[in-house]
């Protein structure tokens, strides 16, 4: 009898577990078909406003950090997209984002530092099979973007070819592969130049100190009365300041010297001199919280964002630690972090912050 009980109890908890266990997956396969549902294929960027658009796709540093990918920051004006340096990593947030890469019109750098290059690649890659282009991508930057938009055509040639054996080249159009450099120069004297113009958007570079690396550029974006600046790398710089006069939205990079400070000194206690050094070096050609802050009221910028994040915090508890006495000089400054969207609606003076995933 009570062996019959317990045969019984046990097909019972076993049946049980084996129905839980179908349930779940039940369940799993309606979440996933409904993601799917609701993401896949369809332009995300449809039920934006019109006006500009601006997608964190990497607010990170060369600094490993899992929640950061490198310096990033994607920009839609109407229908027209631009990215503006390509970090690692950053690219597989712009597609989670649902960024339209179809749009794409071209990518800027700021400058040839490895880490806001070190993405281009893939960058040309999506633009090529995601954007379904039929013409190589335009790469704008200073000068050597020629040399590097050669050196990583020719490092994804040997997949061109297989993409195109394996997709066919109605999928894979082979004139659409890789990248076509387009080397900016600012005249001597002056601190910026118009760089790009069409169909009511306009770019133009500015020159910003980033010494010894030289030229560096930041870039203003403006579309339908509507603007954003991006700083690139520099320290606090006067030809920024007077570019971003009156802009809706300033992204500007950031280091915090103190923390940096911290991490040289750790490195150098535990026999790191190299690194330690490298803390130290970086210091002197970056812009500090406070210095960003200080542009943006110097040039009446509606909002501040602070991106490339040296080092950033891995937590909301230590923000405050990072932003020092930024908020003293600029009140509303924010900190950037991937998946961030800003949205300027044309025809408003609106800055509304949203989330891409």
């Amino acid at each position: 009898m009570k062996r019959r009980f317990g045969l019984a109890l046990g097909g019972l908890v076993l049946g049980l577990g084996l129905s839980l266990f179908l349930a779940r997956i039940w369940v799993a396969e309606r979440l996933f078909h409904a993601a799917i549902d609701r993401t896949v294929g369809i332009d995300q960027s449809g039920a934006l406003p019109d006006g500009l658009h601006a997608y964190v796709c990497g607010s990170g540093s060369p600094m490993p950090d899992a929640a950061r990918a490198g310096p990033c920051i994607a920009i839609l004006a109407g229908q027209q997209a631009f990215v503006f340096d390509s970090g690692a990593g950053s690219i597989r947030k712009l597609g989670r984002m649902g960024f339209p890469m179809e749009k794409l019109q071209g990518a800027f750098l700021t400058h040839l530092h490895s880490d806001h290059i070190d993405g281009l690649g893939e960058l040309m890659l999506q633009a090529w099979i995601a954007g379904r282009r039929s013409a190589p991508l335009p790469v704008h930057g200073p000068e050597g973007t020629g040399a590097v938009v050669a050196g990583f055509t020719q490092a994804y040639r040997p997949d061109r070819g297989f993409r195109i054996a394996h997709h066919g080249p109605l999928i894979a159009r082979p004139d659409g592969f890789g990248a076509v450099p387009v080397e900016i120069t600012i005249p001597p004297g002056a601190s910026k130049v118009p760089v790009y113009a069409k169909d009511g958007v306009q770019i133009t570079a500015i020159r910003v100190n980033h010494s010894p690396i030289s030229p560096a550029f930041g870039y203003r974006i403006d579309y339908r009365e509507r603007s954003i600046v991006i700083s690139g790398d520099t320290v606090n710089d006067t030809n920024l300041v007077a570019a971003s006069k009156g802009t809706d939205l300033l992204f500007h990079e950031a280091l915090n010297r103190s923390m940096v400070e911290a991490l040289g000194a750790k490195l150098k206690e535990r026999g790191h001199a190299d690194t330690a050094q490298i803390m130290s070096d970086i210091r002197d050609y970056h812009a500090t919280p406070e210095d960003a802050a200080r542009a943006a009221k110097q040039a009446g910028a509606k909002a501040l964002v602070l991106y490339h994040l040296v080092p950033a915090p891995p937590s909301r508890l230590i923000e405050p630690l990072f932003l020092g006495n930024a908020p003293e000089i600029y009140p509303d400054v924010k900190l950037a972090h991937d998946g961030m969207i800003v949205t300027l609606p044309a025809g408003s003076k609106d800055v509304r912050f949203g989330e891409g995933f």
